[in-house]
């Protein structure tokens, strides 16, 4: 029976608050069940159980308000998770719960279906511009009747209720049907249950600072630390403790849940001030993954916005903001302790031979994870100059898996993030940097000056969630017998280095096959072919749509998002952000990049190189020869992929790469590309003369021009000989002869002579055993290394092999 309270309150949920409820399909649940149901809350609140009973009305689902089971049980169809005291102090299940237990003891065919329901007052951030009622969001604090008022009055417009799958009570209590005993059980696992729930949704429940600092310096790895600094040091107990609590308060964080809440109303200010929106790709990933495990977050690095973009994306989705791991440069005074309450803790460039700061910083790790929270870090260590995905640096992933199997409180999963620009913030000084200018020290009076680029627009910018990871699996691939061993500091277990070096890989490729490919990419990617970056409008217009319906024809990943704009309007959306500009010619409009935006172009047109990578080879080859045998092109395919692959983290297996080929080859014979030339047994370029030829052509000079710096490096070694230069003087004279052939041939393009891309080359060679350093650590060769120089032959024109040699010999 509804007592007048209660009506008054329907009447509340009626007039005032709005809510949703999740999941979608929450009424197929519900409906039809064959047992009846009981909604269970886990606090005694009257305006809760109105937001359900105003739920289950306009759903059509059983009313908590009817009687269980048609009024047969003499019981009520909603129940609140409050146990009571008995004598001695000794905690009772609820009475509701223990009524229900009596009626199953003595019907042994009755059974109920229980249904864990939770209200959240104010989780909906991404609709808030109040700070106020962000400061009045649900949290882990008991709510007082006062709070509740004002989140009704304050926050009842934006409500939450997830109702969950019901479960059998019998089978909760199992075989025996002792009234306290299994009624004990039953609250036990509801509230961790609604635990899980509410760490899900707002992150877990962290002690203070302090506690949390002082039981890392209590672990034991911590203590024999300390005690191995004193010997070391030569340091008394106090000055060692000192200083290894001086290391914690370094790096631990001061999570604020009312400050994060403060943070996402002032950050969507700041978004719709800079960006045309923050699309967040790929969140059911999330829904799949954030109950019952440790998140990791490994996004890749493109911009300082990178920290802040995720924690809001996620944050306005429902879940809980990432703790995030940042260089220790960003501890400035002020913005240091604001970041900190936002959940960043900061961890220093390099920390070798420093084992006390090593052993706390694990701890730490280790003491947050085993908490619930997520993490989140940036695997390449530093932020990308080129746009390329840099190569991952994997000392904080051994950290957490190392923690991990000492610890192994909760599944680990890792969730790899793409992010996509259309323009950056610090795209100016990534091309200073690029050309040799000196990294600018990150300062108060930086972030200061830096406010003016809120004056400009920044287009859109994307967070796409990539193939989450389990560790579990990976660590089963490398020793199945993980779980039944113990691992402490110092236990050996060489097997994990490769376990890491797996992750980090499959990370990588992870993020790439997310990706999301906007019309600045698209520009970028075919205007930069071009050697003065400038097209005829209709060409242009062919070679944009050429782009997207190959990405169509010979998808790189279901999770990587593709504009759906026309050629025509990426055009448009270029003039818009003055990345191009159009010139008006009697003979057809003209569209031109100026070499100011071409050199940061090329930024964003290898964000995308690993989409089209396998086209753009294949395209190569055509460039000197009208038709090919399909074996020559798998042959070739067969060989240079491992280098671009291993440059661009390419997702095909090397066994898979055969069959990658021939999709891709059908694709372009699709398109008009190319067409199967029985006589050769092979494929054949399209007519000279033909538009197509012109795409073709396109289509491989990206690619060529990663080709081309395996050449310089091929043809540098075997123009020095065979153990007659070192590894360093290589990479120098192939830095050096790349600068040159831009500056005489191209676009002076500082990405392109990037020493890195050339270490990560030579170093492949010598890990696939191509070159071997002699013992003088000189590099030495056979015929190995001359037929890849041969395949170049079938790849590079006479004409630039010969541009190539002659800037080497001057």
């Amino acid at each position: 029976m509804i007592t007048a309270m209660n009506w008054f309150l329907r009447r509340v949920v009626v007039w005032w608050v709005r809510f949703r409820v999740r999941p979608d399909n929450a009424a197929a649940l519900l409906r039809g069940r064959r047992h009846p149901v009981c909604y269970v809350l886990e606090q005694r609140s009257g305006i809760d159980l109105a937001v359900l009973q105003q739920a289950c009305q306009e759903l059509q689902l059983p009313r908590p308000a009817a009687p269980l089971g048609g009024g047969t049980s003499g019981l009520r169809s909603y129940a609140f998770l409050v146990r009571q005291r008995g004598p001695g102090g000794v905690r009772r299940p609820p009475p509701h719960l223990a009524q229900m237990i009596r009626v199953l003891r003595e019907d042994p065919a009755a059974d109920f279906d229980l249904v864990p329901a939770a209200v959240y007052w104010g989780r909906a951030p991404q609709r808030e511009s109040s700070w106020l009622r962000l400061l009045l969001d649900d949290d882990w604090a008991i709510t007082s009747r006062l709070r509740k008022f004002l989140q009704v009055i304050f926050n009842g417009r934006n409500t939450l209720l997830e109702l969950d799958e019901p479960v059998s009570l019998r089978e909760l209590l199992g075989a025996s049907l002792a009234v306290a005993t299994r009624g004990r059980r039953v609250v036990r696992s509801l509230r961790e249950l609604y635990r899980r729930r509410r760490a899900a949704r707002i992150g877990p429940d962290l002690s203070h600072r302090r506690t949390l600092v002082n039981g890392v310096l209590n672990t034991r790895a911590v203590r024999r630390a300390v005690a191995q600094e004193m010997r070391n040091a030569q340091l008394p107990r106090r000055k060692a403790l000192l200083r290894a609590r001086g290391y914690a308060l370094e790096i631990a964080a001061n999570y604020s849940h009312v400050f994060v809440r403060f943070l996402a109303s002032v950050f969507a200010r700041l978004w719709n001030r800079l960006y045309d929106g923050v699309e967040f790709g790929n969140a059911a990933t999330l829904e799949q993954v954030a109950e019952g495990n440790e998140i990791i977050y490994v996004p890749c690095h493109r911009s300082h916005m990178d920290y802040l973009l995720l924690s809001y994306a996620v944050y306005v989705h429902g879940f809980a903001v990432a703790h995030i791991a940042a260089g220790v440069n960003l501890d400035l005074p002020v913005i240091g302790r604001l970041l900190r309450k936002g959940g960043a803790f900061f961890i220093r460039r390099s920390f070798r031979g420093n084992a006390l700061y090593g052993a706390v910083l694990t701890n730490y790790l280790a003491a947050i994870m085993a908490r619930g929270h997520p993490i989140e870090y940036f695997i390449e260590g530093g932020r990308s100059r080129t746009g390329r995905l840099l190569q991952p640096k994997t000392g904080m992933l051994s950290m957490t898996v190392r923690s991990f199997l000492q610890e192994p409180v909760r599944p680990v999963v890792f969730v790899p993030v793409y992010f996509g620009y259309e323009r950056l913030v610090e795209g100016g000084t990534y091309v200073g940097e690029l050309s040799g200018r000196p990294k600018e020290k990150e300062s108060v009076l930086g972030l200061l000056r830096s406010w003016r680029v809120l004056r400009e627009r920044f287009g859109k910018v994307y967070v796409n969630l990539g193939e989450p990871i389990a560790l579990a699996q990976v660590l089963d691939r490398h020793n199945g017998q993980w779980r039944t061993q113990r691992f402490g500091e110092s236990t050996p277990a060489p097997w994990v280095g490769g376990a890491v070096e797996e992750l980090a890989g499959t990370i990588m490729r992870n993020i790439n096959a997310a990706a999301v490919v906007t019309p600045v990419n698209l520009l970028a990617l075919a205007l930069l072919a071009m050697p003065r970056q400038a097209l005829p409008e209709a060409d242009l217009v062919r070679q944009l749509e050429l782009y997207r319906t190959l990405l169509g024809q010979f998808p790189y990943s279901d999770r990587v998002s593709v504009t759906a704009l026309s050629g025509a309007q990426m055009i448009d959306y270029g003039i818009e952000l003055k990345m191009i500009s159009r010139e008006v010619q009697p003979l057809g409009d003209i569209v031109r990049m100026s070499e100011a935006s071409a050199v940061l172009a090329t930024y964003f047109r290898n964000n995308i190189l690993h989409l089209f990578a396998l086209p753009s080879l294949l395209a190569c080859a055509f460039g000197s020869n009208a038709a090919i045998p399909r074996a020559d092109l798998q042959r070739l395919a067969g060989r240079i992929y491992p280098y671009v692959a291993a440059e661009l983290f390419l997702r095909w297996p090397e066994s898979e790469v055969a069959q990658a080929v021939d999709r891709a080859l059908a694709a372009m014979g699709d398109l008009g590309l190319l067409e199967a030339d029985p006589a050769v047994q092979g494929w054949r370029r399209a007519p000279p003369a033909s538009a197509q030829a012109m795409q073709l052509s396109l289509l491989a000079q990206p690619t060529l021009q990663t080709i081309e710096r395996y050449y310089m490096a091929v043809a540098q070694l075997v123009s020095a000989g065979s153990g007659a230069i070192s590894q360093a003087t290589l990479e120098k004279r192939c830095q050096l002869t790349a600068q040159r052939m831009t500056q005489l041939y191209g676009l002076n393009s500082p990405e392109f002579f990037d020493p890195a891309l050339f270490g990560n080359f030579i170093g492949l060679l010598r890990r696939r055993g191509v070159i071997r350093a002699s013992a003088a650590g000189e590099l030495e060769f056979d015929e190995v290394l001359l037929r890849v120089a041969q395949d170049a032959q079938l790849v590079l024109s006479e004409q630039l092999r010969h541009s190539i040699l002659q800037v080497m010999h001057a």
